[in-house]
């Protein structure tokens, strides 16, 4: 504000000071080639936005699968997964930070297509101002404070022309040197010192995938080895209680092992003279057999019984006709 008031006194004190401004956001617009490179980084930078979107919904839904889960897991392949979930979040959140910080990829493009138009904004500036005299020329779309700014003194119209001109100049080339742009993907000119510190840039993020990269590998091996062995524990455990039920159905129905049947063997040689041992199913029948007989002895003893009643109340009641 200081240098504006001061500037005015000293346009007061010397007519003949010439002055101008330019709009560097209304140059830029107008300028085709850098709306169209524009266009395609933004077109680039939707996909990222769209790729680290499904990134972080599957992480999302990592975590809601997680949390219905963990009734089932035990606490140690709880933590694994919460790890594995915390380990791929913050690679993405590394991963966008790459793409869209203040140092990122989309940054890092933006001002590579920038720079070339804004210097040669800087050189018509310069040969406009030599060219007609000019002492100032401000820039409207920077940090210096305009409260008023007149049309008549507006000389973006005229470096836009002048940045027109040496385009069509540039593309009036040779018709070889016209294909052969046209064949090359539109990349803004970058200087050594831009190029050499992208490289390191470049190199360090590779270094850092790569010990990211091997870190989670390590992880997974590590999770899916304990995975592994608590399946074999399980197994294990299953098969002892498969073998341990079939022994007592072996018992129940009268299944003996070949150690029984070798002492019932030596049993057998030693009393050859004695009765048989009877196996078990043949001491079942014979009890039920047994008990056949005694429910029909019961049966037949209850009939004549009761015959016998029947009789006796007939005699009685013969004896009580008679008299």
């Amino acid at each position: 504000m200081t240098f504006v008031f001061t500037l005015s006194l000293s346009l007061h004190a010397q007519r003949g000071v010439r002055i101008g401004y330019i709009d560097t956001e209304y140059i830029l617009e107008n300028v085709p080639e850098y709306q169209e490179a524009m266009s395609q980084v933004e077109t680039k930078a939707q996909k990222w936005k769209i790729d680290i979107q499904g990134k972080l919904a599957e992480i999302a839904q990592k975590r809601k699968d997680l949390s219905n889960e963990k009734v089932l897991l035990t606490q140690e392949l709880i933590d694994e997964r919460e790890e594995d979930i915390a380990f791929e979040e913050a690679e993405i959140l590394d991963y966008q930070q790459k793409r869209f910080g203040p140092n990122g990829d989309l940054m890092i493009q933006k001002k590579q297509l920038m720079q070339p138009v804004q210097d040669q904004i800087f050189a018509a500036v310069q040969d406009m101002a030599a060219s007609k005299k000019y002492d100032f020329i401000f820039d409207k779309a920077a940090d210096v404070v305009m409260l008023y700014s007149a049309k008549q003194y507006d000389l973006s119209e005229i470096v836009l022309r002048s940045i027109s001109r040496t385009s069509k100049r540039k593309q009036a080339q040779s018709k070889f040197e016209r294909k052969a742009a046209e064949k090359e993907e539109l990349v803004p000119e970058i200087n050594e010192e831009l190029e050499a510190r992208q490289k390191a840039l470049e190199e360090k993020k590779a270094e850092r995938e790569s010990a990211l990269e091997k870190a989670r590998q390590e992880k997974l091996d590590a999770r899916a080895a304990k995975v592994k062995a608590a399946a074999d524990r399980r197994q294990k455990i299953l098969d002892d209680r498969a073998k341990a039920k079939q022994a007592a159905l072996d018992r129940k129905n009268g299944v003996t092992s070949k150690s029984e049947e070798a002492k019932e063997g030596a049993e057998e040689s030693a009393n050859d003279n004695k009765e048989p041992v009877k196996t078990r199913a043949e001491l079942i029948e014979e009890n039920r057999l047994k008990k056949l007989a005694e429910r029909e002895a019961r049966k037949k003893a209850l009939e004549e019984k009761k015959k016998k009643i029947i009789e006796d109340r007939q005699k009685a009641k013969d004896s009580l006709n008679n008299n």
